[in-house]
């Protein structure tokens, strides 16, 4: 294989930049240069440091006026003997924690300190709140049935707020709480769930107006009939949602009243603490409460009058210290009363969280609600019920899902913070009912995994032992997999649970019902055993969920589940090397789906994988899931979503390393560059990866090719000369050929970095004058300066072709510069004469600055020679010419003074840095353009400052006299 590189011949014919117009020769010539003496000039004077009371951290010490005064006459200590002397500075003064916002944040710390004890005296942060589930459960309960609600009005009756006799206003309120005329309500029909719902808000509102407009017997109505609708169950599959709807209410109505009684023991300006006890509260208070309770008392119907009672609980502490004790067993009896089951656990559900607000520390009173509730679990099998669900057509699995909310709740309150006794009571007690599968699954829903986990065995075998005809044992054992996922069961036990667990697993007939399953044991798999077992549940959901597709429609348990393999393993060897692991894959055949679960595969890869893989079984398998991620993009992909692709495979691309094989690794960068065509960033980063791997065998040769590793670094600039071309950033393309031709030039391959140089300089006129950055137009001038910049920083080491002829590529880029469209009022142009004025005069040189390994730059190919000086002195010239001539035209327009002067000083400061001075006419150019940029008063005074105290310091140096005069006539025209 030959690998050579024919460029384009586009400038090799470039002779003197052909510019209009004739020079005055000012017999340039640049000042010789010492690199390394004038490194060691500009070098700041080292001093040691002496570590004694002198510390650079040590707070700063001010001594006063006055001390430092009477010190003068007696003493010659620089310090000061008063403390009244000494300020900190600041930054030491906040390490005390004086400062304001320190004494801030403490006092914050130590309040809320304080309230998280306080809450944690009630509940921790560890106990769920209902909040947490009531979004759940009006997602999860829903009905297309009708619904109907009862709309209250105003009662005829009018209330006198002002009336003095105390005995009619009473009377006037019990009439009005009695009064249940057709005229004072109506009955909405047909209202759908959406409906239902919003007339429930306004209810809510309505007794906010109520209440703000002092109508407490409106309010107390409005309770009073939302409470009633908790006795309907004409649609049953709703009442879990309506119960959270109507129980809004209560707690709204509750907090009323509290606050309303609150504020009458705050009359004197003193608000109640929250430790106050009934001995605090004043007469009118109490008598208010009392009145409250004695109207919720007088209520007729059962489940109105409980319902409000327990919404107004906690202003039970206004009347005793026991109030709250009495009240709740009392409440709790009451509910031996509601003849309907699933009414009654909710009523159960709503005392059970009223009680864990106001008194949680009572644990026997929600004891003895789960107690009751096991008691009368039987009436579920009832006659009444039986005829109720054949009425409204439901099955009797999907009747008994709607118990669970109400006895996860009540059995989350019995098990919070409860000893491992009554948990095992509770357990014992689920037996005698014959291990009821509702029951049960609340059990391990509610109690602490840790709990679950330790008698997984236990709750197995009574998943067993279940009657599976009213609940499926499959959503017993998603319970008890959820809990095992948080907690880690006995070692010894662990395959057995597994292997039972999965026996049931696997008969389900449903494909949904057994995915939903199988993703919650599939994460107890991977957190306990090998890719054996992991291979094994893969097979066995592939089995399940290829029969007709069914996957489509479980694409986001299948994501669950890769999610939760790639969480425990890492090792992608390991990982790849699992037979159903890539057919488990081609499940995902959603494009949108599929890139996701690649997405996250590639992630993981990146963030796990921290050392460079060869291992072919990775390679292949995530240039599969590469491909798959490159292939979704398409002409209505996103720049944003190209961008995150382009990342994440280049991440892949920067893992894959075959040592010392870098023909292999050259040849998978070859493959990649086929496969991931559509990607620009990708090919961006190949080509930095194959030009790392010229650099890597360099390295490794310690600069010494032999024929088989100089034809391999050939065949790297090869791979990025035919790469750089397809890319569509111009900008991108060019800095690709800058360095791209650097290191072939660092490895001796000098026709392919004379081939990128030439490709650069000919690409420089397509350079648009205007590029689109962020969707809006921008001028490329600054890009395209900055680029050329550094082309001449790189020509310096670049040896001239010889059938070229002399600085042929830096006559190239000034051909291209005066033929290049500028802008019509930038200065780009001169800007790029003066900047290369500085890489003539270092070409000059008989030293370069700096030099390549092994190549022979301009200074060993013409030794100094006389022509090759006159020739660089003459493209000199013409430049100083070429600006001179600008600057002419700029001084015809008044606008264009101070970009004449900036653009003076910058030659004047090339001039200065780089021109032998001694040149009389040299010299007096660089005055004049001093001059110049003094004219119009554009010059900045700092600069200028500095700029003449530098030249002084120069003009003392051996050899540098010649200055002298000139900073003379510099000064004063300064000073003019």
């Amino acid at each position: 294989m030959v690998y050579e590189i024919h460029a384009k011949e586009t400038i090799c014919s470039i002779q003197t930049p052909h510019l209009p117009f004739q020079v005055k020769r000012l017999n340039r010539h640049s000042r010789e240069r010492r690199y390394q003496a004038e490194l060691q000039s500009s070098r700041l004077e080292c001093v040691p440091v002496e570590f004694g009371d002198y510390h650079p951290l040590k707070a700063i010490t001010v001594t006063d006026a006055k001390s430092r005064r009477g010190a003068r006459k007696g003493s010659t200590s620089s310090s000061s003997s008063s403390s009244s002397s000494v300020a900190l500075d600041p930054l030491s003064s906040m390490l005390d924690g004086t400062d304001p916002l320190s004494m801030f944040a403490a006092a914050s710390a130590v309040e809320d300190l304080g309230r998280k004890k306080r809450e944690e005296e009630v509940v921790g942060t560890d106990f769920e709140p209902w909040s947490a589930k009531r979004g759940e459960i009006l997602a999860r309960f829903t009905t297309t049935e009708k619904l109907s609600i009862v709309s209250i009005y105003h009662s005829s009756a009018k209330i006198f707020p002002g009336s003095s006799a105390v005995s009619e206003k009473v009377r006037t309120r019990l009439e009005e709480l009695d009064d249940q005329e057709e005229g004072s309500q109506r009955e909405l029909l047909n209202l759908s769930q959406q409906e239902y719902a919003n007339r429930i808000e306004e209810l809510n509102q309505s007794l906010k107006e109520a209440w703000a407009t002092d109508q407490k017997v409106k309010a107390l109505k409005i309770v009073i009939q939302c409470s009633k609708l908790l006795s309907d169950t004409s649609v049953i599959q709703f009442y879990p949602s309506k119960f959270v709807l109507i129980t809004d209410i209560l707690d709204t109505f509750g907090r009323l009243v509290y606050d309303r009684i609150s504020s009458m023991c705050s009359a004197d300006s003193q608000t109640l603490p929250d430790s106050f006890t009934a001995a605090d509260v004043n007469d009118t208070a109490k008598e208010t409460c009392l009145n409250w309770f004695f109207k919720i008392a007088s209520i007729r119907e059962l489940i109105p009058r409980l319902y409000v009672e327990a919404a107004i609980l906690k202003c039970n502490r206004f009347l005793n210290k026991t109030g709250i004790q009495e009240t709740l067993p009392r409440l709790t009896a009451m509910i031996r009363g509601i003849g309907d089951p699933l009414v009654a656990v909710y009523a159960r559900a709503y005392l059970c969280r009223v009680g864990m607000e106001v008194a949680p520390q009572l644990k026997d009173s929600l004891n003895r609600n789960f107690f009751d509730l096991l008691s009368t679990f039987r009436q579920i099998h009832g006659d009444s019920v039986q005829n109720q669900l054949v009425l409204q057509h439901v099955e009797i699995p999907q009747y008994l899902t709607l118990y669970s909310p109400a006895i996860h709740w009540i059995l989350q309150c019995v098990a919070y913070r409860a000893p491992d006794p009554l948990l095992t009571e509770m357990m014992e007690r689920c037996k005698k009912l014959g291990n009821n599968a509702l029951l049960l699954n609340s059990v391990m829903w509610a109690f602490r995994a840790e709990f679950v986990a330790a008698r997984a065995t236990d709750f197995i075998g009574m998943i067993k032992d279940c009657d599976e005809a009213g609940f499926p044992k499959h959503l017993l054992f998603g319970s008890l997999g959820r809990s095992l996922a948080c907690a880690d069961p006995p070692e010894a036990e662990r395959l057995t649970i597994l292997n039972e667990a999965w026996k049931v697993i696997t008969k389900i007939r449903g494909p949904q019902d057994y995915i939903h399953c199988a993703e919650i044991w599939v994460e107890f798999t991977c957190r306990h055993f090998t890719k054996r077992e992991v291979n094994t549940v893969l097979a066995d959901i592939i089995k399940h969920l290829t029969p007709d597709r069914a996957f489509e429609d479980a694409y986001p348990l299948l994501q669950s589940v890769i999610q939760k393999i790639l969480t425990y393993f890492h090792d992608f060897s390991v990982l790849f090397s699992m037979e159903r692991f890539l057919p488990f894959l081609d499940m995902f055949q959603k494009d949108g789906v599929r890139v996701a679960v690649c997405r996250t595969i590639m992630e993981v890869f990146i963030k796990h994988q921290l050392e460079p893989t060869r291992d072919p079984v990775i390679l292949n398998a995530l240039l599969h899931v590469c491909k798959a991620m490159h292939d979704s993009v398409n002409a209505m992909t996103l720049e944003d979503e190209k961008r995150s692709l382009s990342l994440l495979i280049s991440g892949f691309i920067r893992m894959v390393w075959f040592g010392r094989d870098f023909e292999q690794q050259l040849s998978f960068c070859v493959e990649a560059r086929a496969t991931f065509c559509n990607l620009e960033p990708l090919l961006v980063q190949l080509i930095h990866t194959v030009n790392q791997l010229a650099m890597e065998t360099r390295r490794m040769m310690r600069g010494n090719h032999s024929r088989k590793t100089a034809a391999f670094v050939r065949a790297c600039a090869a791979y990025s000369f035919i790469t750089i071309p397809s890319l569509s950033s111009i900008f991108c393309r060019l800095s690709l050929y800058l360095l791209s031709g650097q290191v072939a030039l660092a490895n001796q391959c000098l026709s392919q970095a004379d081939a990128f140089f030439k490709a650069a300089v000919s690409l420089l006129p397509e350079v648009p004058r205007t590029i689109s950055v962020e969707g809006k137009s921008r001028s490329s001038e600054s890009l395209l300066l900055d680029f050329i910049n550094n082309f001449f920083a790189m020509l310096l080491v670049v040896p001239d072709h010889p059938e070229h002829g002399v600085l042929y590529l830096v006559r190239g880029v000034l051909n291209m510069v005066q033929d290049y469209t500028w802008e019509d009022n930038g200065d780009a142009k001169v800007k790029v004469y003066i900047s290369a004025l500085p890489l003539l005069a270092a070409m000059s040189q008989e030293t370069y600055l700096y030099s390549i390994p092994k190549v022979d730059s301009n200074e060993t190919l013409y030794g100094g020679d006389p022509k090759f000086l006159t020739e660089i002195d003459k493209l000199c010239e013409t430049l100083i010419s070429q600006v001179l001539d600008y600057l002419k035209t700029l001084g015809r327009e008044e606008n264009t003074v101070r970009r004449q002067g900036s653009l003076s000083f910058s030659l004047f400061s090339s001039l200065l840095a780089h021109g032998d001075l001694r040149n009389n006419k040299l010299n007096q150019l660089a005055v004049n353009l001093w001059n110049l940029n003094h004219k119009h008063g554009c010059s900045d005074t700092r600069t200028s400052v500095r700029t003449l105290e530098y030249i002084k310091q120069q003009a003392q140096q051996p050899g540098m006299a010649h200055i002298g005069d000139m900073v003379q006539r510099l000064t004063l025209q300064s000073r003019t």
